[in-house]
């Protein structure tokens, strides 16, 4: 079964600040599925990198996605999905916990951290949610 590759990202203008989240879902041939803008309010950028996170997942999910190449330019969120850090903080235990529940809906994932050059797409739309002029 093919894998569709799922990038997002999360910013905070100020961190905390008012924030945005962005993900973009492309097919196995880098056809771009869906594009999601959401505006978050205030919160740190963590926080908006796992709201990102948990969009993008919703849509992938939605759109009957089963195997998913997941690419983010957090590291910290990359290591602690990773197992290879904790989730220390009380904000992001609960974020981290929805997460994991919409990755065991999944038949398969991967993740892996991405420069920031190859996560623009996802940057441009959590942009948009700050700004409000997403979908």
């Amino acid at each position: 079964m093919m894998s569709w590759t799922l990038f997002t990202d999360g910013a905070s203008r100020g961190n905390p600040g008012p924030a945005g989240a962005g993900a973009a879902l492309f097919d196995a041939e880098g056809r771009e599925l869906a594009a999601r803008s959401l505006h978050l309010g205030h919160c740190t950028n963590n926080a908006a990198e796992y709201r990102a996170l948990l969009l993008g997942l919703q849509t992938a999910l939605e759109l009957g996605c089963a195997r998913l190449d997941i690419r983010l330019d957090s590291e910290l969120i990359v290591r602690q999905l990773q197992g290879r850090y904790k989730v220390k903080h009380e904000t992001l235990k609960p974020l981290f916990e929805e997460v994991r529940q919409l990755l065991a809906r999944l038949e398969g994932w991967s993740v892996a951290h991405v420069p920031r050059e190859q996560n623009k797409r996802a940057d441009h739309l959590a942009n948009q949610g700050i700004d409000g002029t997403g979908r």
